[in-house]
């Protein structure tokens, strides 16, 4: 912490370990308050985190950093374990659902009523936390006055870990054999009692396989359209400040917030990856938590912080980098927007031609894209968290399997900002497909660094509403805006788009391995070009990062993961191996340690999409004295031409006894994925 931030203003602070909200339904959440010594006597805002990742075990690491800061300096600052984790009352059915954010609804007025709380309240999060943010404002519960919301969306399907531009996102797996294990966990004997394995078993028994409901949903449909915000922007009141990172997997959607929402609104996004931007990496990391004050000093206790004076849209303009798979640091500057979107800006429309890019259209021509299905292997993750190893290679091995267009070398240095869209004339020759393009920066000595990317599944060209198959050899014109992103080219650099018909193992390839022919006259790549503003020259600088001292554990070994990748040259199969470790640790206070790690394993043959195959496997242990809990779960995808094949099974073991065992298998017919 830094040091200097410690002052005789700092209040005492008062913890609650364990308090018990019970709702209109008799279901209790238990909750974890952080508040001032003397709230009571002068009544302070409320600050909520709501989530199911274990208030007591799961997030301890950074709970206590970030919410007795908040109470130090004159809030309650209150963590609560949602309806079936941790140690509350009932079962998680699913992500999002609206009983998650009616009980919240009930938190809130809760919280507004307690005698050391003033009546307003504000909540902040980062992933489930942020999305419920938004989700609960919608609900516009009286006490709530204002939200941060950190790497999280509006749009549950378009732009969330299951599905990118219609197609299945490997991650979807991945994230489902997480919050698989998540909710096989017990709560603690020592806060609830002997009822503890009764509430284990029962959750156990009742735990859904979350993923089946997600692959089941193949188009933007009611499930999805619940919960995302982007349905009705107007139904937000509440002031919103939506914050990421361009090594995030949810940087889109701070732009469309910006321009959709009617409430007060501000948007920030950094270098960062899927972290609070206090200790995020890449850095550099800012003082978040004294910026998050200043929000909350402004919409929950009514003082002039300056914050909502300040331009309306803040971004790291990001340096030409060579390839890396992790980034400590990413070289660049902060720039601001006084508004969103830009209303001076003009793109830069390049024309296609074979194997170039240009500023004038040049005479049709005709190409063909027939990736290899290993085409994405130098990926990386979908969602960097800032772990070493995460972020994508250099992207030659990839660009050989695809279509390249490229600029000359620039003759000087050109900067963007927001979203780059591609329009292509295309036909296929299948009654499915899917494009991948990405955006890269070639450096002179030719490494490519990705910059951007997007994913169409072809059968989704009119929108995700409906899966159109096509017409083999029909022509037919599709726009595929790329991630949005904040880079500079330096001049002698070219800009590279590399067009491609697989991206694994990010996506599950199209039910058909499809060739698709591209007319390049009437195909585009525009370019959200940035001029440097005056504007930028007058932001004040972030102050350094704080937070309140950490919780007392023994860090027996930190998050990690690596992968591993291989190719049978015999078969022209690949593997994709992500070994990932979960920090493991030991919680002094209440005598409780914690370890559980992953392994993934995504297989593809050539020629052949119905070879993809992907599994998980996990282990999770709790263990205090001759108390030893371990939940492993394992789950399996695969597919035939017409649907997708679910596996999975969750075994639970009380010391060496195993006391239950659960087994899934569902055939999910697909529809153009």
């Amino acid at each position: 912490m830094n040091q200097s931030s410690r002052s005789p203003l700092l209040k005492p602070v008062r913890t609650i370990d364990t308090a018990w909200i019970t709702l209109s339904d008799g279901t209790r959440l238990a909750a974890t308050i952080r508040l001032p010594q003397d709230a009571e006597a002068s009544p302070v805002p409320a600050i909520l985190e709501y989530l199911p990742y274990r208030r007591r075990d799961g997030t301890v690491l950074r709970d206590r950093q970030t919410h007795h800061y908040f109470a130090e300096r004159g809030y309650a600052a209150v963590r609560v374990d949602m309806r079936g984790s941790g140690d509350s009352d009932g079962i998680l059915y699913d992500e999002y659902l609206p009983q998650e954010q009616e009980d919240a609804v009930e938190v809130i007025a809760w919280l507004a009523a307690q005698p050391w709380c003033s009546g307003s309240v504000g909540m902040i999060g980062i992933s489930w936390g942020g999305f419920n943010g938004l989700q609960v404002a919608s609900h516009r519960p009286p006490a709530l006055k204002a939200v941060v919301t950190l790497c999280s969306t509006d749009d549950r399907y378009a732009d969330d870990c299951h599905f990118m531009g219609g197609c299945l996102l490997n991650n979807s797996l991945a994230w489902g054999s997480t919050m698989f294990a998540f909710g096989a966990q017990p709560p603690d004997p020592e806060v609830v009692g002997e009822r503890w394995r009764q509430m284990w078993l029962e959750r156990i028994e009742k735990a859904p396989l979350q993923i089946k409901a997600w692959i089941e949903h193949q188009l933007y449909d009611d499930y999805w359209k619940q919960g995302s915000i982007c349905e009705d922007y107007s139904s937000i009141t509440a002031a919103v400040y939506a914050v990421g990172g361009w090594a995030d997997g949810y940087s889109n959607a701070i732009p469309r917030m910006l321009a959709g929402l009617k409430a007060p609104k501000k948007g920030l996004i950094g270098p960062w990856g899927h972290a609070y931007p206090h200790i995020a990496r890449p850095g550099p990391a800012i003082g978040f938590l004294q910026e998050a004050l200043r929000w909350w000093d402004h919409w929950l206790k009514g003082k002039d912080s300056g914050i909502m004076d300040e331009p309306m849209l803040r971004v790291w303009m990001q340096e030409s980098q060579p390839p890396a798979t992790t980034y400590p640091e990413r070289p660049g500057r902060w720039v601001a927007e006084p508004a969103w979107p830009p209303r001076d800006r003009e793109a830069l429309t390049l024309h296609l031609a074979p194997h170039r890019l240009t500023r004038e259209r040049c005479e049709d021509d005709s190409v063909i894209i027939a990736s290899p299905l290993a085409t994405g292997v130098t990926f990386g993750e979908w969602c960097p968290y800032g772990l070493d190893g995460e972020l994508p290679l250099d992207q030659r091995p990839d660009d050989g399997r695809s279509v390249v267009f490229d600029t000359a070398p620039l003759a000087e240095r050109l900067e963007l900002l927001g979203a780059p869209v591609v329009s292509l004339h295309v036909a296929c020759d299948k009654p499915t497909g899917m494009i991948a393009a990405r955006l890269e920066d070639v450096s002179p000595d030719g490494a490519s660094t990705l910059v951007s990317y997007g994913l169409l599944n072809l059968t989704h060209r009119y929108g995700h509403e409906e899966a159109v198959p096509l017409v083999p050899g029909k022509r037919f014109s599709i726009r595929l805006a790329l991630n949005d992103i904040a880079q500079a080219f330096p001049g002698g650099h070219r800009i590279r788009l590399a067009l491609a018909t697989s991206h694994w193992p990010i996506a599950w390839p199209s039910p058909d391995h499809a060739r698709v022919t591209l007319w390049t006259r009437e195909s585009t790549l525009t370019l959200p070009v940035r001029a440097p503003s005056a504007l930028d020259e007058t932001l004040a600088p972030f102050l350094p990062p704080e937070q309140a001292e950490p919780e007392p554990v023994v860090l027996r070994k930190l998050a990690g993961r690596n992968r591993e990748v291989a190719e049978d040259p015999s078969t022209g199969a690949w593997t994709v191996t992500v070994h990932r470790e979960r920090s493991s640790y030991d919680i002094a206070a209440i005598d409780l340690s914690f370890d559980a790690s992953s392994v993934e394993h995504y297989r593809i043959g050539e020629g052949d999409p119905s070879s993809a195959q992907a599994d998980t496997g996990s282990t999770w242990q709790l263990r205090r004295g001759d108390w030893h809990i371990v939940t492993k779960t394992h789950t399996n995808l695969r597919c035939t031409p017409a649907s997708f094949e679910v596996e999975a099974r969750m075994d639970a073991f009380e010391g060496e006894t195993r006391v239950a065992s659960r087994n899934w298998k569902y055939s999910i017919p697909r529809n153009g994925v």
